[in-house]
Order: structure tokens, then sequence, then C-alpha cells
């Protein structure tokens, strides 16, 4: 049992862990939530869900992208207190890829602002994480690697569109209505939580949080 326990842990420790963890968690969510509301239950509730129309083939692609961009996270940092350069970038590429994915699926909901940021932004994060050595003209030394910065703030308007949706539906819940529309939005959050925690583990590819431009530059992250 403890070697069950200890492999478990290995497993979702590091920035791949995190994210794997936080995509199951929302991918759980989204099927129960679908299997809950849908006018039945079988496969094809399960398929309006995964590919019932536009946005949900986007949605389910870019998840897929998503849990592989994880695993080679994983790979990447697995005993290592530095990762593998080149898996890291290509877990960065892979994970911009699935964040257009997400801005396609959320443009057609008719959430372009989420989209942007989300989906955009994320990606520009990623994409240039990937880009070995790239060094923005005029950025502080100093400061916070912008590309990874990014990253982090393109959940935010996210997560406060979940904070205030779970908020403004406690008094409805109150009055009787479904609990799942305060236990969804907190799930996303916890989502949020696990990617944001992900994301700063990112930051430090060289045992520092967050690292400079220059020790950036050095590791290639």
């Amino acid at each position: 049992m403890s070697r069950f326990a200890a492999a478990i842990r290995a497993r979702i420790s590091g920035p791949g862990g995190y994210y794997n963890l936080g995509n199951a968690l929302g991918l759980a969510m989204g099927v129960a939530m679908q299997l809950a509301t849908g006018p039945e239950w079988g496969a094809g509730t399960l398929f309006d869900y995964f590919a019932g129309s536009g946005s949900a083939v986007a949605l389910t692609l870019a998840t897929s992208i998503f849990f592989c961009s994880g695993e080679v996270y994983h790979r990447a940092w697995a005993g290592r207190d530095v990762p593998d350069p080149a898996l890291n970038r290509r877990a960065d590429l892979l994970s911009g890829l699935g964040a257009i994915g997400l801005g396609v699926a959320l443009f057609l909901l008719g959430q372009p602002v989420l989209a942007a940021t989300a989906g955009l932004l994320h990606a520009l994060g990623k994409f240039g994480s990937a880009v070995s050595g790239m060094i923005v003209p005029g950025w502080p030394a100093r400061w916070p690697d912008p590309f990874r910065s990014a990253v982090l703030a393109s959940r935010l308007p996210a997560a406060l569109a979940a904070a205030l949706s779970a908020g403004s539906a406690v008094p409805e819940v109150w009055s009787g209505a479904s609990p799942a529309l305060v236990t969804a939005p907190l799930t996303l959050l916890a989502c949020y939580a696990l990617w944001a925690r992900a994301d700063l583990l990112l930051f430090a590819d060289a045992g520092e949080s967050p690292p400079t431009r220059s020790a950036a530059a050095g590791q290639g992250d």
C-alpha cells in the first residue's frame, strides 16, 4: 500500500501532475453535469457532450491535447530538480495548441473575452515559452518570465467569472435551486487553483521561483 501511495504521489507531483489533476477534475465535473442535466442517461448524452456541436468537438480536442501536454510535462520533470529542456518545450508547444482549441470552443460558445484570455493569451504564453532562449527586448532581467506570467494571467478572468457565478448562485440554491449552480463553478475554481499551481512551478526550472530572465534564458525554459 505504501508503494502504491508513493507511486500516486510521484505521479501527481510536479507541473504535469497538477495540470492533469485539474484536467481530470474538470472533465469529471463536465461529464457529471451533462449526465445530471441531460434528458436521459446514455451514450447519446455523452456523445452530445464530447461531439454534439462544433464547440464540443473543439473542447474535446483541447482537453485531449492538454492531457498529452500534462504527461509530457510529467516526463520532463520526473525525478529531476531541473526539467529536461526539450521535453519541457514540447509540453509548452502542446499546451499552446490546446489553448487554441479552448479559445475556439469559447468563441463558439459566445465567450469572446474568455476566448481571448484563456485561449489566445494562454497560447501566446506557451508558444513563447516553447521558443528556447527567447528574450523580450527591454524586459527587465529581474522581472518574472513574461511568457510564464502571461499563462498565469490568462487564468484570472475565467477564475473571476467562476467565483462570481458561485457567489451569485448562493441565494438561488438557498431558495431551493439545484446545488450544481454552486458546486460546478466551485469545482472549476479548484481546477484553476491546480493549474495555477502548475504554472507557478514552471517558473522554477532552475530551482528559483520566479526565475530572472537571464536564468530563464540560460535554462531554455
